[in-house]
């Protein structure tokens, strides 16, 4: 590689952290969202000391009001609302980042080798892929867990499979057409290796869209597994988590508003924050601005 080329590498990465600073210090939403979700991480870190009652200890106090004993009240077993609600920020937070992690690493490989590769190995992926388009992630994922069964482990796998096709064809696309530019070019009449290309001139540079996708779909991933465990299809009833205190809560929520009202305002918190999120690392990651800036 000639010294301008390692200079120009050298000097994107700095342009991208300046971009973090500069963007986040003018993006009030990107601040809330931030300070939401390092809110939530916390809670989810210290819940076991956090939580005043063990979230599945049932007592005699049953249906009752916020009180300075049960800060959200109680829950038609007796069991504290606030205690079950952190002991779910875990689970909703681990299934949102896990399934999105999982998903990411396996789209983002299929849909470097589809666009880079093209010819038979593209057909073969992209057959997949609109396979799997033709049907709602929801829908893929509830027949999933019916075939692997419920359980923690079970509803991350059926979620991640079933976000696969997103990252896919976003990263296919992307590929498609920076294959194409100078510099791929370039890299390639240097002799390059083809997973440096991939992974080092490409990937870098579909890097934007990619975390809008990532962010949008740990939303996706925390309400989908929120709407499993409604449906009694996510993990065991001895797991708290924002979806199953939202089902067990259901019956009783004229008696009792706040068993739907916590755990709905804590899932529409975190979709929120983590869309904030993703709108700023939209901007800040865009190689465009970077370079131009």
């Amino acid at each position: 590689m000639t010294d301008t080329a390692q200079t120009y590498e050298a000097e994107i990465p700095a342009k991208r952290r300046s971009r973090f600073t500069a963007t986040l210090a003018h993006d009030r939403k990107a601040q809330v969202g931030l300070a939401v979700l390092l809110l939530f991480a916390f809670a989810a870190v210290f819940a076991p000391w956090l939580a005043p009652f063990d979230p599945n200890a049932m007592t005699m106090d049953m249906m009752s009001g916020l009180s300075w004993t049960h800060p959200l009240g109680t829950d038609d077993l007796g069991r504290d609302l606030f205690s079950r609600i952190l002991h779910g920020t875990q689970v909703s937070l681990l299934i949102g980042v896990s399934t999105v992690l999982i998903a990411l690493v396996i789209g983002i490989a299929l849909g470097l080798v589809a666009g880079y590769f093209g010819g038979w190995v593209d057909q073969i992926v992209m057959r997949y892929i609109d396979l799997q388009w033709a049907f709602p992630n929801f829908i893929i994922a509830v027949y999933l867990v019916a075939v692997f069964g419920t359980g923690l482990l079970n509803v991350i796998v059926a979620l991640s499979l079933a976000f696969i096709d997103d990252f896919a064809r976003i990263v296919r696309s992307m590929t498609l057409s920076l294959r194409e530019e100078q510099y791929v070019d370039a890299a390639r009449t240097l002799g390059f290796s083809k997973a440096r290309i991939l992974f080092i001139h490409i990937l870098p540079n579909a890097v934007a869209p990619i975390i809008v996708q990532a962010t949008v779909s740990v939303s996706y991933a925390i309400l989908g597994e929120a709407s499993l465990s409604f449906l009694g299809l996510g993990v065991d009833a001895y797991t708290p988590t924002w979806g199953l205190i939202l089902a067990d809560g259901r019956g009783f929520i004229t008696q009792a508003w706040w068993l739907g009202v916590f755990p709905g305002l804590a899932i529409m918190l975190v979709v929120l924050a983590i869309n904030f999120v993703g709108d700023w690392l939209r901007d800040a990651l865009d190689v465009r601005q970077a370079v131009e800036g």
